[in-house]
């Protein structure tokens, strides 16, 4: 791995409880699901599963429970070769994500952080300050104040930091002060930005003013919006594709994003291959596992 571009993703890791089901319940009711699924989750292990995939050298920061839940996360890690140094354990439950998935692809997700809520900030930074990573990224799934240390020690030899914010919470002004980028979804944009659903070109450039950032919007089916260096907003299509499941599919972007920050591709071109990525993923069940393998990501890496 040691050709590859290292990133460091400080973030979260989730067992995925996955129910498929023709609708959800309404209060108080039961229903019959039509399949479950359990796998391996978080917003955070998601993007680092995924940058890995495109052959990034990967970090994982984090803290797991002392629960089954905790071995399965660190042999999934080990298997798919990310570094697992800077895995903590501590007393108690890891994180778990009960998800139900309906026939259209659409899912809700209830996120019970668990050991992921018991990180600390300085344990971030010096993982950052040992491996040095090209690219760190963070999201909203573990302390904010925790993703601070991280993107300051990042910052502090000139590192690339990436914030998800996700999902949705008030941006703390410390961790906006060291965030080069920030991609929120449409919806967390909305609510981010207090504003619309569309994420108008003017909207995209308010918000990168108002944060000091640099904005991607992932808008879903839609492809994304990037504001770029020339401060215009890019509109980057999506291919039509079926989409079975999109859990994860936010990930999936977000960590090839970064991977092609790390690598050095053109901040359009790395967009373009997180839309790929993001697209491919949505047509099969899962989240880790629905990620594209062997084939799919040499072509992708290809077209660039």
């Amino acid at each position: 791995m040691g050709d590859q571009p290292r990133i460091a993703v400080v973030g979260s890791t989730m067992i995925d409880l996955i129910a498929y089901t023709t609708r959800v319940p309404h209060a108080g009711e039961t229903i019959q699901g039509e399949d479950f699924q359990l796998g391996f989750g978080g917003k955070g292990a998601n993007q680092a599963v995924m940058a890995r995939l495109l052959g990034a050298d990967v970090t994982m920061v984090n803290s797991l429970g002392d629960d089954v839940f905790g071995d399965m996360t660190v042999r999934n890690f080990e298997t798919l070769g990310i570094d697992t140094t800077f895995l903590t354990r501590v007393p108690g439950s890891s994180g778990v994500a009960p998800i139900w998935v309906e026939p259209d692809g659409t899912n809700r997700i209830i996120c019970v952080a668990g050991a992921n809520d018991a990180m600390i900030p300085a344990d971030a930074a010096h993982a950052i300050e040992s491996t040095a990573p090209a690219v760190v990224v963070g999201q909203f799934e573990v302390p904010q104040p925790v993703t601070t240390a991280a993107f300051t020690a990042a910052r502090a030899y000139g590192a690339i930091t990436v914030l998800n914010p996700a999902p949705a919470a008030d941006m703390d002004p410390r961790l906006l002060a060291v965030s080069d980028w920030v991609i929120p979804n449409e919806s967390e944009f909305a609510r981010l930005a207090n504003a619309s659903a569309e994420a108008t070109d003017a909207e995209i450039a308010a918000f990168a003013a108002r944060t000091g950032t640099r904005v991607v919007v992932t808008l879903g089916a839609r492809g994304a919006g990037l504001l770029g260096r020339d401060g215009i907003v890019h509109r980057l299509a999506a291919p039509a594709v079926k989409a079975t499941d999109t859990t994860g599919a936010g990930d999936a972007f977000v960590g090839a994003f970064a991977y092609g920050l790390a690598r050095g591709l053109d901040e359009l071109d790395a967009v373009r291959l997180a839309i790929r990525c993001a697209s491919d993923s949505v047509q099969r069940p899962g989240t880790q596992s629905s990620f594209p393998r062997a084939g799919a990501v040499a072509e992708f890496l290809t077209r660039d």
